[in-house]
Order: structure tokens, then C-alpha cells, then sequence
């Protein structure tokens, strides 16, 4: 595991991530394009990181914290790479970053049908909040 390197992307990294997500996360969000990856990036350059071995992308999370709340999106490890404790290093320099910048809780977006990430999110400390549902509305 200590060959694994973490990093924030930049925008020279948006195509590959894009192509990432398609092989290794569940489902797709109204942001997965050219354009929502590089407002991201623009926003909060330190929000996506990327995990790589050897130059192989194996792992993202998107960390984005707006000031109020700390929020975990796209936590995907490669399909090829998983329970090999990508996912738990993603988490911890997320964890890291937040609490850096003095957040104090997190909360993460997993699909309800995704019953192998249940598992995963569990192993690193977190559960569903059943009080809570999550109300959406596309602007476009």
C-alpha cells in the first residue's frame, strides 16, 4: 500500500476521471461531464483526489466541503483494485482534509442499491442517517 499516491486532480486529469467513473462507479450523476468536473476542480482544487499506483488511476472521491458541512461523493475504487484498502486511504485523506478545515462531521452519497458499497462505508465507520432523505431538483 505504500507505493499508493494520493493527490488532488487538476484539469488535465478530467477525460480520465470521466473514463474512470464509467468502469468503476455506480450509477451516474447530472455533473458527470467535461464541464461539471472542471467547475469542480475551478471551485475547490482540492475537493477531487485521485488515488494512483504506478501511474494507474485506481481510486476517486470527491471531498467537498462548503463551509457548513462536509460532504463525500464518488468514492470509486477500480473493479480490478478493490479490498486492497484504496477506498479506506481515499477516506482518510478525505477525513484528513476536513477536518483541516475544521468540519465536523461527514456524510456520504451511497446508492441504496449498492449493497457491496453498504459494506465498505460500514468497515469505515459510517451508517445511514434513517431520519434524513435526501430531496433533489434538476436546475436544467
Amino acid at each position: 500500500m505504500n507505493d499508493l499516491h494520493i493527490r488532488a486532480a487538476d484539469p488535465s486529469d478530467i477525460a480520465a476521471v470521466l473514463g474512470f467513473w464509467q468502469v468503476a462507479a455506480e450509477g451516474t450523476s447530472i455533473s458527470d461531464d467535461e464541464q461539471g468536473v472542471a467547475r469542480l476542480i475551478a471551485r475547490d482544487p482540492e475537493a477531487l483526489l485521485l488515488a494512483e499506483r504506478d501511474g494507474a488511476l485506481l481510486g476517486s472521491v470527491i471531498s467537498g466541503f462548503d463551509g457548513w458541512r462536509c460532504h463525500i461523493y464518488r468514492l470509486a475504487v477500480h473493479p480490478g483494485a478493490r479490498r486492497q484498502g484504496i477506498a479506506a486511504a481515499l477516506l482518510a485523506a478525505t477525513e484528513e482534509r476536513f477536518v483541516a478545515l475544521g468540519g465536523r462531521r461527514a456524510d456520504a452519497m451511497v446508492l441504496e442499491r449498492n449493497e457491496l458499497a453498504h459494506h465498505a462505508w460500514k468497515a469505515a465507520g459510517y451508517g445511514p442517517e434513517e431520519a434524513w432523505r435526501r430531496w433533489t431538483k434538476p436546475l436544467r
